[in-house]
């Protein structure tokens, strides 16, 4: 079907309009590029005959459109929606802009990827001062009518006319303030009617013209406003942390009105198939009566259980859906079961219930935690529902990090100052903010920050993004709150009523407490427990599901996941996380260490072969220690060691008493060592003085690493009987010249060692190509080098000539115009960095068959460039210990992308 649409819509370069319900259905769940998730799953709904309002879709082709041609409409268009108007008008009998029987719609955005609250919905389009009396009268309720236009004018100058929302917020609120009322429902039909007079006062005050009366003016003002919500400020931070391409577009969906808002026997509700959070087969929630879906949504009132036993379990005392409605609920049910079983996948459902009628509004794969998506997957794979290739592919890699970071300690004093909602779980402690840029401040300070709002709004993106947590003081379980903060992974409690926020006073009060801006409070997104000060954590436990999915997916990849380690303590961790090796083990980090640092300034400083050799000797055993410990967590395993690779500035002394220290420790007098100092500075030392070009000047440095490499590699062998593997890496080479000698250094020590010992073990010497150079002349190269590693951190800002350490206060605005596709510092840059990877492969393995290669830069753990690898052809990949789960499952599903 997809393929079908989306040609006939290019070769007529005509049709952006698809109709659904009624009987018809332009499309399905094949085209959620032509025509969004909402619209293709709409007409997909309609399709296999659940009951969906009738609609029409107009395209995400019809966006790039509007957008290429300055916010204009084309008439052909014009004609087309005419054409889908007529459409509902057929199916529902009701016309639109009839005074008598008026047709009401909603526009509604959808992207072909969900971006849950980022753009903008209009309901009950089509009320004005004439329709509003025809709808009173038709449905024989003054009070729903007045109340659905209240909402439809509010909405509209909010989203379309952008006025002032928060006017009409306290214009509601003291409406009902004056009548002594505390929900909106308590507001009568001429409380309402006397509102709307406000509202349209209102907009008069503020637009500078009456409320637009024209239901067809009103519907193309809708349309144009969720089309320009794809390029709002939220939409984009929100595409950027997702990596949504801005060329996708968003598709507008016009349906039927169907009206939650008709009395006791109506409702509306947002469900899940299983649950989001935990991922527990069981209908998951929430829903009110009496109410239009933002009612649910934006957290204005508290919504009630779907299930009787969620209701239980939460001690809550309104009537869940099923007991108080209970044939709707068990036709509801059956709904959940067949889509679940239609889609394959656990479903987020919009509905209404309209005087008893069910209607299905919304169905899509549903957000959820990662524990959620790896117990879900799991359980389906298990069910027979999807197999297990599906089930690996099914959770997303990048959503493990939720798992494999500590909890709060079980066994921990807590002082727990109130308990809301488990929205998304997950803990998190941090200084409390009360406002999102605040938040955003702070954590580039590199604080950790829990943000805190009454209710959060699609504004608040970026402080969510920024923060450790979320709490809010209203919002349910499927509040804006809650659903951003589980597709982020940030832990957050929703709808703690008990919490008083003072924004003017920056101040949080609860229970006769006082919480400061900048105090330190935590969150236990899992039970909903906010707790004054810092609670101390515990280690994951990674077995159960995360286990299972884990071996489905060490089954089915073939790139090796090796860790970037240095010290016991990381090695342990990633071999805890399924490291197969370690696949960077950056030596400088070890020089800095407080007992030894005064040593490698001696080395450093010397002027001769012989003062540094003085230091290195004390440095030896140091040096050896190190690497006995890393080998007796990898024994048996592959270690690839880099020799010392940073200029020698970043070790020299800057105050006067470490000067004085290192001139007792070294004999000599502390004029001689500053000038000795003045002769090593750089004026750009990361292009400089450091890797091979070290070992080329002063063999001695790299011939001693050498020397501990071996002997501590023999002491582990003979402790344990599994020799590692040392593969020692000599970085920034540029020429087959310079590794040559390098590797002639590094072989003479060995054989010193395995002489001295009267034992061999096996090992490598390679290379990290890290710079172009390096990439071009790999086939030369190759023929010393028996490995390459890429060093793709150094390899991109040698390419593209940025730094690293200072790219990053432009490079967020080259990613937005499109300059970069991505940061080229977190996913590989392909086109430019990736064929020199692809070159220097091909050469490498034209002048010696079988090298080993791998990849060692931050990239290691970053999905799309794991399937970069795969595609190449690499041998392994290495991430930081914590990302090893990540790359696991990454290297898993681009193997499957590889079989196709």
């Amino acid at each position: 079907m997809a393929s079908t649409l989306a040609e006939a819509s290019t070769a007529t370069d005509q049709r952006y309009v698809y109709r659904f319900g009624g009987g018809v259905s332009d499309g399905g769940k094949g085209d959620r590029n032509l025509l969004g998730g909402k619209g293709a799953n709409l007409a997909e709904m309609a399709s296999i005959g659940l009951p969906v309002p009738p609609g029409f879709t107009i395209s995400t082709e019809m966006c790039t459109r509007y957008y290429d041609e300055g916010g204009q409409f084309p008439q052909s268009l014009r004609d087309e929606v005419a054409a889908g108007i007529a459409h509902i008008e057929g199916v529902t009998g009701k016309m639109f802009g009839d005074a008598g029987d008026p047709l009401l719609v909603s526009v509604r955005s959808g992207a072909r990827a969900s971006m849950p609250g980022m753009m903008d919905t209009v309901l009950n389009l089509g009320l004005n001062d004439a329709t509003v009396e025809g709808l009173a009268a038709t449905s024989g309720d003054t009070r729903f009518a007045w109340d659905s236009y209240r909402r439809f004018i509010q909405m509209y100058s909010d989203v379309v006319l952008e006025l002032d929302h928060g006017a009409f917020e306290e214009a509601l609120e003291i409406a009902k303030e004056d009548n002594g009322y505390f929900l909106d429902t308590d507001l009568t039909a001429d409380d309402l009617r006397k509102l709307v007079a406000e509202y349209k006062a209102l907009v008069e005050q503020q637009w500078g013209k009456p409320f637009p009366q024209d239901v067809h003016d009103q519907l193309w003002g809708a349309v144009g406003a969720v089309f320009g919500s794809w390029q709002s400020e939220r939409a984009k931070v929100y595409r950027r942390l997702n990596d949504i391409p801005a060329a996708w577009g968003t598709a507008v969906n016009i349906q039927a009105m169907v009206f939650g808002n008709m009395g006791e026997t109506s409702a509306t509700g947002v469900a899940f198939t299983r649950d989001p959070a935990k991922g527990d087969r069981a209908y998951y929630g929430e829903f009110l009566i009496n109410a239009q879906g933002e009612d649910v949504v934006a957290g204005i009132r508290t919504p009630q259980y779907l299930t009787k036993a969620a209701r239980q379990a939460a001690g809550a005392k309104p009537a869940s859906m099923e007991e108080a409605m209970p044939e709707t609920f068990t036709e509801l049910a059956k709904v959940f079961d067949l889509l679940e079983t239609h889609y394959r996948d656990m479903q987020d459902i919009e509905f209404t219930v309209q005087q008893g009628k069910l209607w299905m509004l919304q169905t899509r794969s549903g957000k959820r935690t990662a524990k959620a998506a790896l117990k879900i997957a799991v359980e389906m794979a298990e069910e027979g529902l999807i197999t297990r290739e599906e089930a690996i592919a099914r959770v997303e890699p990048q959503a493990l990090d939720q798992l494999l970071h500590p909890t709060l300690d079980p066994k921990a004093t807590r002082d727990v100052l109130t308990k809301g909602l488990p929205a998304s779980p997950g803990a998190a402690s941090g200084a409390a903010v009360f406002d999102s840029d605040t938040a955003e401040k702070r954590a580039a300070a590199g604080d950790s920050v829990i943000l805190i709002r009454v209710e959060t709004s699609p504004e608040d993106i970026h402080g969510m993004y920024a923060a450790k947590g979320i709490l809010t003081a209203r919002g349910g379980m499927t509040s804006h709150a809650a659903v951003v903060a589980r597709g982020m992974g940030r832990p957050c409690v929703s709808g703690a009523g008990s919490i008083a926020i003072d924004a003017k006073a920056r101040v949080m009060r609860v229970g006769g407490r006082e919480i400061a801006e900048g105090e330190i409070v935590t969150i236990d997104g899992t039970t909903g427990e906010v707790m004054a000060g810092a609670v101390p954590t515990v280690q994951p436990e990674l077995s159960g599901d995360f286990g299972t999915l884990m071996g489905w997916a060490d089954q089915v990849r073939r790139l090796k996941v090796r860790a970037n380690a240095e010290t016991p303590l990381d090695a342990r961790v990633a071999r805890e996380f399924g490291a197969e090796g370690i696949g960077l083990c950056r030596t400088e980090h070890m020089f800095f260490d407080a007992e030894r640092i005064t040593n490698v300034r001696q080395m450093i400083l010397a002027e001769n072969e012989a003062g540094r050799r003085s230091a290195l000797e004390k440095l030896l055993p140091e040096q050896r220690s190190d690497f006995v410990q890393l080998f007796e967590v990898m024994a048996g395993l592959p270690v690839t060691i880099r020799l010392l690779d940073p200029p020698l500035h970043e070790f020299l002394p800057h105050q006067e008493a470490e000067f004085a220290e290192v001139a007792s420790a070294a004999g000599i007098d502390i004029d001689t060592l500053k000038r000795r100092a003045a002769e090593l500075h750089e004026f750009n030392p990361m292009l400089g003085h450091r890797g091979c070009r070290l070992g080329v000047t002063y063999p001695e440095i790299y011939e001693m690493q050498a020397r501990a490499i071996f002997e501590a590699a023999i002491e582990v062998a003979e402790k344990s009987g599994a020799a590692p593997i040392p593969e020692v890496m000599i970085p920034l080479v540029g020429t087959r010249r310079e590794l040559e000698l390098m590797k002639t250094v590094v072989d003479k020590a060995a054989q010193a060692v395995f002489a001295d010992k009267g034992r061999t073990i096996e090992y490598l010497v390679g290379t990290m190509i890290e710079l172009p150079r390096a990439a071009l002349m790999a086939g030369e190269i190759a023929e010393v080098g028996e490995f390459f590693s890429f060093g793709t951190n150094d390899l991109t800002q040698t390419t593209l000539g940025v730094s690293r350490d200072d790219a990053a206060r432009f490079l967020n605005t080259y990613v937005e115009q499109g300059i970069y596709a991505k940061d080229p510092f977190v996913s590989l840059d392909i086109e430019g960095v990736g064929q020199l990877i692809e070159l220097a492969a091909e050469r490498g393995r034209a002048s010696r068959p079988g090298i080993k290669l791998g990849i060692c830069g931050e990239h290691g753990g970053d999905p799309a460039s794991i399937a970069f690898c795969e595609r190449t052809g690499l041998d392994y990949v290495s991430a930081s210990p914590y990302r090893v789960p990540i790359a696991r499952l990454a290297a898993a599903q681009a193997a499957l992308a590889a079989k196709g």
